[in-house]
């Protein structure tokens, strides 16, 4: 069975299993100074799931129209599903809520396993570059985290990176509680195996026991490990998420320009020298937008 990947930007990723076709978030629609990706929510014609990974506009917005074209079914956090609902008037026989935990069944020989996950702790200091190393914001309260993320919004919402942005986030935006909890997927294929999360934070306990073939990582951002902010770079965060996996390959993700003056491309070669050094037998594949990667299979 042949597995294709087909990356859409950020976190967005058209998974093909055979027949079967899998969103992994759906944000494609971004502001018009970002490159573009090669597809909008709107032309895509198939899909059979929407697996989303929290609530953010940059990974949900995108959703209700691929499940609106298409009929496919989106699978998310309470919080995902209730924004879908409520706001977008997603059918409710389309959504399913998960938390973690859930097995799901995709048909075709594919079944989902999530897992709870932890977003990146986009409440503290965040370096210039990957290899730069941060340190501190430890034990910071979630009250004030809350507070930093939420002064943050208020900058992208006003106007403080341009108009664009501005007038992009009042149409993308869904206000989530939070980013709603963020959720890590094992998809498992008869071809093998696929974690994919869509922000840079983790369980250690949960990922050390997964063990996938390919592992699918965002590379943005203060890295969050059980709960708190990384002490070190970005590249020695994910090479870590490495180690505990130890997939056959690894996919980055989250790392382009995606919503400039904000965002700028990540420069992959720090992240590609901590793999070399701690998991020499992992292959990082780096792919352009809407390329079909032969992924498994």
């Amino acid at each position: 069975m042949r597995v294709t990947l087909d990356w859409l930007g950020v976190a967005t990723f058209r998974l093909t299993v055979g027949e079967r076709v899998i969103f992994l978030d759906a944000y494609m629609d971004r502001v018009p100074a970002a490159p573009p990706v090669g597809l909008t929510a709107a032309e895509v014609a198939r899909a059979d799931y929407v697996l989303v990974g929290h609530s953010h506009f940059d990974h949900l917005w995108g959703a209700e129209r691929i499940a609106a074209r298409t009929g496919a079914t989106v699978i998310g956090s309470h919080e995902t599903v209730r924004l879908l609902h409520d706001v977008d008037a997603v059918a409710e026989e389309q959504l399913i809520a998960v938390a973690g935990g859930e097995p799901l069944d995709l048909g075709d020989g594919i079944r989902v396993r999530v897992y709870p996950s932890l977003h990146s702790c986009i409440w503290a200091h965040m370096g210039a570059t990957v290899d730069e190393a941060c340190l501190g914001d430890l034990g910071v309260a979630h009250q004030e985290r809350v507070s930093r993320v939420e002064r943050g919004f208020e900058m992208l919402h006003g106007g403080a990176f341009g108009e664009e942005v501005a007038a992009h986030m009042q149409a993308s935006d869904r206000h989530p509680r939070s980013e709603g909890g963020s959720l890590a997927y094992l998809i498992e294929t008869p071809a093998g195996s696929i974690l994919w999360k869509d922000t840079s934070g983790h369980w250690s306990g949960i990922l050390r026991d997964l063990r996938p073939d390919v592992a699918v990582l965002a590379a943005v951002g203060r890295g969050n490990v059980d709960g708190e902010p990384v002490q070190g770079t970005l590249a020695e965060f994910i090479a870590a998420e490495v180690e505990l996996l130890r997939p056959r390959t690894v996919v980055l993700c989250h790392h382009d320009d995606w919503m400039p003056p904000l965002t700028r491309p990540t420069d992959v070669a720090p992240i590609r020298h901590a793999l070399a050094a701690r998991m020499p037998g992992a292959r990082l594949v780096e792919m352009d937008y809407l390329a079909a990667y032969p992924i498994l299979g």
